[in-house]
Parts: structure tokens; C-alpha cells; sequence
């Protein structure tokens, strides 16, 4: 069998008791390490589940699946995810080339930033679709998830900022001369999604568009939720550039009409009198 196994948003700790009967029956365990990440290393996860843990790389799971599947159809091997695995496309494509080949495949599922981010007080069935915020570059600066937040405002509906990773990268140059030498891991903080964010609009601004949001929005920065070092923050687009959310991983909510009880929830993690003058007023007038 191979079983893709959710680990939750945490630490070790977080893994499910049918998650851990399943790691600690299986010939191979393989940690996948790239689309997401836990405040704890391998070395804590292998303490706690009493056994030798593999490190799956993107260069392992994408192109040399062939190595983790092998021998499935004689021992189960299990693939340890980060949140839920189905949190990423990489997983749903590793379980086809499992299913192709004729592998049999059991999916443990834990919690993801998907249903974990309901934490904030804003309800999940308010959200519309979530998007992808990607590091800038000086010669590549896209800007379509702006847009994929502009329809989600335009429907009431709130969304779910998932931010870039760049976890075993190389530098173009590198992979032109074809060196395997590796880029130091980035993690995208909120206050940098919410300068890019910013940028955009005030672009937007110049060329004389109406923007769906703008820097006084209020908007919601999430950091290492299900931790117990989570934080969350509600402050206004232009005030999360100047906010430190501390270690990763971190994640952005702009919220399209709320509720009142949402809006309660969000004053709870104010900590600017004119924000919180804001959202008492959306609060009292909803």
C-alpha cells in the first residue's frame, strides 16, 4: 500500500493516531519538504515517531516518483505532507502515477491552512477562491491574483492569500551551467505580500482604474497557524507592511463583506485604536 499521510499544521504531535499506526508499520517513510513546512525539523519528527524518516525533495517527488513507489504492491511506504495532502497538486499527481501503475493508495487526512484559517473568526463558507501570491523579481512582477481577489470582492466573499515558498532553488545562472548548487530557503512574510499587494493598486491608481481594495482595507496576517507560537493580526493593507509576524509560515486574508459576528472576532486581534474604530463602525452598521 502506499499511504499519503497529512501531519497537520504544528508539530510532531499533530499527526493523527491512524496517521502514526501507519508510520510506524511502513517499510519506508518519506517526508515530503518543499511545498510546505512544520516548526520542527525531521530530527523532532523522528523522535517521536521512533523511527528513520527520508527526506523527499521536489526533485524526488516530481521526477523520480519511481523511487519513492517502489516496491508498493510488496510494503507499504507512506509519504508524510505538511497540512493535508491534498493541499498541493504534487500529491494528487503522485496518487495518479500510483493509481496508474496499479499501486494500492490510502489517504490519512489532517488539518490544513484551508479549514484552520476559519481561526480569525471569518467563517470558511464566506470564502471564494484562494490564490497564490509569488515572490517578485526586478524583471518579473505578475499581477493576475490581484485580480482573482477583485472577483472574490465583488461576490461579498473573502480570500485566502496562500504566500510563496522557494524551498531547494536554483539561481538561473546555476541551472544554465547546470550546477547543483542551491538557493538559501525563502518564505514569503505578509508584510511582503502586502507591499506587492499595494504596489499593484497604487499602479492600478495611476493608470486611472478603480481598485476593488485599497491600502486602508482591513485585511488579516496569519503566522504559524496551529502552532502554539500562532499570531494573527487585523490591520488596515498599508499597516501589515510595517508588521512583523515573526518566523514562518505566514498567510493573507483580504475579507470581502462580513458579518457582525466576524467582525467582533476580528476586533479581538487588533492592537491600532483606529482600526478598531473601523471595524466598530462596520460592526454597528452591518
Amino acid at each position: 500500500m502506499f499511504y499519503l499521510v497529512g501531519l497537520g499544521l504544528g508539530d510532531a504531535k499533530d499527526i493523527t493516531v491512524k496517521g502514526l499506526e501507519v508510520v510506524k508499520g511502513a517499510k519506508r517513510v518519506y517526508l515530503e519538504a518543499y511545498t510546505s513546512i512544520l516548526t520542527v525539523g525531521k530530527d523532532e519528527l523522528e523522535k517521536f515517531y521512533g523511527r528513520e524518516i527520508i527526506l523527499a525533495d521536489r526533485e524526488m517527488v516530481e521526477q523520480f516518483s519511481e523511487t519513492i513507489l517502489q516496491d508498493t504492491l510488496s510494503e507499504d511506504v507512506a509519504l508524510l505532507v505538511v497540512g493535508d495532502p491534498f493541499g498541493a497538486t504534487t500529491h494528487t499527481d503522485l496518487m495518479l502515477r500510483a493509481k496508474q501503475e496499479g499501486i494500492p493508495v490510502s489517504v490519512v487526512h489532517n488539518a490544513s491552512i484551508m479549514n484552520a484559517v476559519g481561526c480569525c473568526g471569518l467563517q470558511l463558507y464566506n470564502f471564494g477562491e484562494t490564490v497564490s501570491i509569488c515572490f517578485w523579481t526586478e524583471t518579473w512582477q505578475p499581477d493576475s491574483f490581484y485580480d482573482k481577489i477583485a472577483v472574490n470582492r465583488e461576490r461579498n466573499m473573502h480570500t485566502l492569500c496562500l504566500l510563496d515558498i522557494k524551498v531547494k532553488e536554483q539561481s538561473i545562472e546555476n541551472m544554465i551551467r547546470g550546477r547543483k548548487i542551491y538557493e538559501p530557503p525563502r518564505f514569503m512574510s505578509v508584510a511582503q505580500a502586502a507591499e506587492q499587494l499595494v504596489t499593484i493598486i497604487n499602479r492600478k491608481k495611476e493608470d486611472g482604474q478603480e481598485t476593488a481594495f485599497d491600502g486602508s482595507t482591513v485585511c488579516v496576517g496569519l503566522a504559524r497557524v496551529g502552532s502554539e507560537s500562532q499570531k494573527i493580526v487585523a490591520a488596515t493593507l498599508q499597516k501589515l507592511i510595517e508588521t512583523d509576524l515573526g518566523d514562518p509560515l505566514h498567510s493573507l486574508i483580504i475579507p470581502g463583506k462580513m458579518h457582525p459576528l466576524e467582525v467582533a472576532m476580528l476586533r479581538t486581534f487588533v492592537d491600532d485604536d483606529e482600526v478598531d474604530g473601523l471595524l466598530k463602525t462596520m460592526e454597528e452598521t452591518a
